[in-house]
């Protein structure tokens, strides 16, 4: 594809944008795969690319926190690991099975979350007494959502953030700063087995990716400045906007095979 400057410049703000969303809440895939397939990528294409760029933005949030001291990267190679595995077992996954029973699901899902973390007490700027050790979290919970997340993906930061503080007692900001290592490892994980198949457009990605740079580390210094009284309101936001828009997907290819039937 050809890239102009009105292209390149779009690139750049959108990935600023999203990086700073993805780093303070999650959800910036809403914001830079739309703009992706604008451009005239094919969906493999862009979703590639899509992991490409955003691997850059949970990369520069993670560095951020691990400097903050928020992260100890020690206390988390199991979750790692078992991210990482996890995420590419469901990368293969994804590839034999349909996916149209979890889209139904997880609208409903990504509401009970919002909800969660609109009302519950332990969602905090406080750690919380945990209720499960490091270690089982990492082999069931870590391993669980890197699958979802290289099966499905929509939300994946959002399970690992309600992980952390429903289970491991985490304050928003700690729990925040976790879920970027693994969403990093995950992502990077499914980038490598697009980059294997070969459908990456990798100069639009590199593009893109420097404005998430720029912009991980902007939304990881508003989450270590501003806590939870930030971190909240927008995770239940981006968390509802998921949930729309999955409902709202799942009605127009409905609506579409209805049509299709007709004829």
């Amino acid at each position: 594809m050809e890239l102009d400057l009105t292209l390149i410049l779009l690139f750049v703000l959108t990935g600023l944008g999203a990086g700073i969303i993805d780093a303070i809440a999650g959800g910036g895939g809403m914001i830079t795969l739309p703009v992706l397939l604008a451009s005239g990528m094919s969906p493999v294409e862009a979703l590639a690319t899509n992991k490409l760029q955003g691997s850059f933005g949970t990369f520069a949030a993670s560095v951020y926190f691990i400097r903050k001291k928020l992260v100890d990267l020690t206390q988390m190679k199991l979750m790692i690991l078992c991210t990482f595995m996890g995420a590419v077992t469901g990368t293969l996954i994804v590839q034999q099975l349909d996916t149209t029973l979890l889209a139904s699901i997880m609208p409903l899902l990504l509401v009970c979350i919002a909800l969660y973390f609109m009302f519950s007490k332990r969602v905090g700027d406080l750690d919380r007494d945990r209720k499960i050790s490091h270690a089982l979290f990492a082999l069931l919970f870590s391993t669980a959502i890197g699958f979802y997340d290289g099966f499905f993906g929509p939300g994946t930061g959002t399970f690992f953030a309600l992980g952390f503080v429903s289970l491991l007692g985490f304050s928003m900001s700690r729990a925040t700063a976790h879920t970027k290592i693994l969403n990093f490892t995950s992502n990077l994980a499914s980038l490598i087995f697009f980059a294997l198949g070969g459908n990456i457009l990798w100069l639009a990605g590199f593009i893109m990716a420097a404005g998430q740079l720029i912009g991980g580390q902007i939304g990881a210094h508003l989450v270590v400045n501003q806590g939870a009284r930030l971190i909240r309101p927008l995770v239940v936001i981006i968390t509802l906007i998921m949930s729309a828009k999955l409902l709202s997907d799942q009605y127009q290819n409905d609506s579409l095979l209805s049509l299709l039937s007709v004829f």
